[in-house]
């Protein structure tokens, strides 16, 4: 299926942004093909976004995914009866962490040191150059994802931006930006999802036909 055309036809307001959303895809893709992995960070709704955005990559979403029968050997080498039930079940995934779920760390950096920086503090201690941070901003000024896009770009890493309306400081740092037409929160929210899930399918398209 080509999915990119599938949105369009389904959302045809992003008609305009489709060469920037074939961007993105090209981008994680690459990513991935070498060995990098996603760092995505947002606030409120768009924290959700992150969650969601990980739970399609590390994991099967719409297509099949079995393990390597390399990893099913080794885990029989080490043990066979787990490895009856942890073989059928364990699927590969596309390794992506969003950087909004670590309550430990991101209360320290908020008490210890400020909680504005709480994502560049991750994308320092995460990234590497090669990989990918995806920054959700539905205004595209969240200082916080503002802040981790800078940090990102300082590691080497590639940069886009899922934000709406003219995209705000954020799309300065972007090497991709998606910028949905809207400028309403809820409604730049609400097509931020389907964008997304065009971007995990045709990733895992990719990997696993």
């Amino acid at each position: 299926m080509d999915y990119l055309q599938e949105l369009i036809r389904r959302y045809p307001e992003l008609s305009g942004i489709k060469d920037a959303i074939l961007n993105a895809a090209s981008c994680m893709i690459r990513v991935f093909e070498s060995g990098g992995k996603l760092l995505v960070a947002g606030n409120g709704g768009s924290a959700a976004d992150c969650e969601h955005i990980v739970g399609e990559l590390m994991k099967s979403f719409v297509k099949k995914r079995t393990l390597p029968a390399a990893y099913t050997a080794a885990l029989a080498a080490i043990n066979p009866e787990i490895a009856r039930y942890l073989g059928p079940r364990i699927q590969p995934g596309l390794p992506a962490i969003a950087l909004t779920g670590h309550a430990g760390l991101s209360s320290a950096t908020l008490n210890d040191i400020d909680g504005a920086i709480v994502y560049a503090q991750q994308l320092y201690g995460y990234g590497k150059s090669g990989d990918l941070f995806i920054g959700i901003s539905t205004s595209g000024n969240a200082k916080n994802v503002v802040y981790a896009a800078v940090a990102a770009k300082a590691k080497g890493m590639t940069v886009i931006a899922l934000s709406g309306g003219t995209g705000g400081e954020l799309v300065n740092y972007a090497d991709v930006a998606i910028m949905v037409p809207e400028t309403e929160t809820y409604k730049i929210q609400e097509l931020h999802l389907p964008i997304y899930h065009t971007l995990c399918l045709m990733t895992e398209d990719h990997f696993f036909p």
